[in-house]
């Protein structure tokens, strides 16, 4: 479970967040949305070098 892909699902659908809510106006929600989104995709990244080193 911990290397299915689920970081980088959960990237995506926080950056379209973040993409509705800067449309919207709504920066403070934006922000964190891809404060969140921007961590994800470094863990999967992470997560992805050390299954490919395993």
């Amino acid at each position: 479970m911990l290397f299915s892909g689920d970081f980088l699902w959960a990237a995506i659908v926080l950056f379209a967040v973040a993409i509705v809510a800067g449309v919207l106006g709504l920066r403070g929600i934006a922000g964190v949305s891809m404060e969140i989104a921007r961590i994800f995709v470094i863990i999967f990244i992470v997560l992805a070098v050390i299954a490919l080193i395993l």
